[in-house]
């Protein structure tokens, strides 16, 4: 039986992952439960945010770990995340995509229950 991702993105999503990582080297996605940024997620290098203890690694996207908050993948644990771009400035500037006017966002959409008996496993950061 085949398993189901809990990320994706969109071919735009995929584009920008690409410039910024032939600039900034490896990357990765963090997603918080609030603050600053709200429930944005944030694109850094690689190792230059630091993980909290249980925080969720949910999978990747062409090489690119997505981390969220472990609350906040509580919450959304029965969601399929979409990565997506728009043209417009994040509330705190910290992204790399920031100073290019874009933003990533997620799309959500719940799982089916014939997909959560299917699921990823997903990385817990301990």
């Amino acid at each position: 039986m085949k398993s189901i991702n809990r990320i994706s993105a969109s071919d735009k999503a995929k584009k920008l992952l690409v410039e910024l990582k032939a600039k900034h080297g490896d990357l990765m996605l963090y997603q918080a439960g609030g603050c600053c940024e709200g429930t944005q997620p944030q694109c850094f290098r690689k190792g230059e945010y630091y993980l909290r203890y249980k925080d969720v690694c949910i999978g990747e996207i062409d090489n690119v770990e997505f981390w969220v908050d472990k609350d906040l993948f509580e919450y959304w644990k029965y969601a399929h995340f979409e990565l997506d771009v728009i043209e417009a400035i994040g509330a705190g500037g910290f992204s790399l995509e920031v100073p290019l006017g874009k933003t990533f966002k997620v799309n959500y959409r719940i799982f089916s229950q014939e997909e959560v008996n299917q699921l990823d496993e997903v990385k817990i950061n301990l």
